[in-house]
């Protein structure tokens, strides 16, 4: 367990710009848990999807560009987003098992004086969640809960890229990674809703290839939590919430059904029990609306 965390903080693109309020939210929470985020600034896109699949060399250099600026600051990174998490595990193995490609890679970085060394400093770069459960501690996070989701049913959303494949993301020295999430919930007082969907893939991959697979995915993930009596889900992955929440209306015609169900990011679940309002977390922005999670907490608030 860390005392005091501080951390190279790479928000991602997606969090800047289709669901901002993830990345304010992780702002609050920080301040709220006393943590220091120094943001990557200048880092770019993890080239999941689109750039990896058609160049992987460049969507390895741009990783370890930001390997590279996050190692500068001295400190462990940390993500908001469990796309990038997937990638960037993926190109780190790749960068770390070879010398002369990682060689490569930093001889187009040079131009930027810049280069991502193996190992630098235990330099580790890890999900949010991820930083929560390990570095932070649960024990911790119970004692800053001002307001717990009493009566609040959640069902956990873990995307694919968080916990799969296994031997790349960590699980032989944590082998607990895809329970992190439920752990949490209960840490925040709320209560884990199991249902089928929860560490399977929301449909953002294939949304340009096949849009009617990918809504009908989302659909049914979105519908067995319902039927599982959820009163909301939460994810560690952007992408999975533009399919889950910004896609909701469409896959509900799909899967001829009404949903409805609220999608929260982790940090928003997380700011609600440390106390920060609904409105400041950016709850007001969802398409699915937030408001049956707002009313349920103000009905489990002492008097």
């Amino acid at each position: 367990m860390t005392e005091n965390i501080k951390v190279a903080y790479w928000p991602g693109c997606v969090s800047r710009g289709f669901t901002p309020e993830l990345h304010g939210s992780m702002a609050i929470v920080a301040e709220k848990l006393g943590w220091e985020l120094v943001e990557l600034d200048r880092a770019n896109c993890c080239g999941a999807g689109v750039i990896a699949e058609h160049n992987q060399e460049l969507a390895d250099t741009l990783n370890a560009r930001t390997f590279a600026l996050a190692q500068q600051t001295g400190l462990a990174m940390m993500n908001i987003c469990s796309t990038c998490q997937g990638a960037q595990s993926e190109c780190q193995q790749r960068l770390d098992a070879d010398s002369a490609y990682r060689a490569h890679i930093n001889e187009t970085l040079s131009g930027q004086g810049l280069a991502y060394e193996k190992g630098k400093d235990g330099f580790t770069n890890k999900n949010f969640l991820w930083l929560l459960v390990e570095d932070y501690g649960l024990d911790r996070l119970k004692e800053q809960v001002v307001r717990p989701l009493s009566g609040l049913r959640v069902g956990p959303f873990y995307g694919c890229y968080i916990v799969r494949p296994k031997e790349r993301l960590g699980y032989g020295e944590f082998p607990d990674r895809d329970v992190y999430l439920e752990q949490v919930i209960e840490a925040l007082g709320g209560t884990v809703v199991e249902y089928d969907g929860a560490r399977k893939c929301c449909g953002f991959p294939v949304v340009t290839m096949n849009r009617d697979t990918s809504l009908r995915q989302a659909g049914t993930h979105v519908g067995d939590a319902i039927d599982a009596g959820a009163d909301c889900l939460v994810t560690p992955c952007p992408l999975c919430h533009l399919n889950l929440d910004m896609q909701q209306p469409e896959a509900a015609k799909v899967v001829n059904r009404d949903l409805g169900l609220a999608v929260l990011h982790l940090p928003q679940l997380v700011g609600l029990a440390l106390g920060a309002e609904p409105k400041d977390l950016g709850m007001g922005k969802h398409i699915a609306s937030t408001r049956w999670v707002e009313e349920r907490l103000t009905a489990g608030a002492p008097a």
